[in-house]
């Protein structure tokens, strides 16, 4: 059984299933898609089957209302992605919120209703208190994305080695976007 856990005017999100690993797979295989995640390199399906979809099965378990969802248009059903929310690795007081979309889907507007309706889910059914957003400095579509569901500028950092290997501290420079849940209360007022 699929579960849902919002619908946009174009988009279903649902809670990933094993049957979807090709199309992660698929997804992760567009170097353009990965450009500003690993440079290109696409992720293995080991590393879905074994690491990844276990973690996220795990969150789904562990907190319902937070996790990956495999990002669906709504009239075809056909795969466009994915975003999430979840516990910040960097800022356990905060959500994080993230999203990767097939090229097909870029430049429709898709990640900001997106991006917005999750915003949305955090702070009126998680209670978040916080919502984060992290990317490269040089990703400016995904910045743009994250200004327009709300999240302002917060700070320049660059990625720890660990989180970004092989890559000398220029290509890990990164920026974070945020909101507060009163800052988004006030502006839907």
């Amino acid at each position: 059984m699929t579960s849902i856990l919002l619908e946009t005017g174009r988009l279903r999100l649902r809670r990933f299933t094993r049957a979807d690993i090709d199309l992660l797979v698929a997804l992760d295989s567009d170097p353009e898609v990965m450009r500003f995640i690993t440079y290109g390199v696409p992720t293995p399906r080991a590393t879905y089957a074994d690491v990844i979809l276990p973690r996220w099965f795990a969150l789904y378990e562990s907190s319902p209302l937070l996790g990956y969802w495999a990002a669906e248009d709504r009239d075809g059903g056909g795969f466009l992605g994915w975003f999430h929310l979840r516990p910040d690795r960097m800022d356990p007081d905060e959500q994080e919120l993230g999203y990767r979309l097939a090229r097909a889907a870029w430049g429709r507007g898709l990640a900001t209703e997106g991006a917005a309706a999750v915003v949305r889910h955090g702070f009126e059914r998680v209670g978040a208190a916080k919502i984060s957003a992290r990317t490269l400095a040089g990703n400016f579509a995904s910045q743009r994305v994250m200004r327009k569901c709300g999240l302002a500028f917060e700070k320049d950092f660059v990625y720890l080695d660990d989180v970004i290997p092989c890559r000398p501290e220029s290509e890990r420079a990164a920026v974070k976007y945020s909101i507060m849940r009163a800052d988004w209360l006030e502006r839907r007022t």
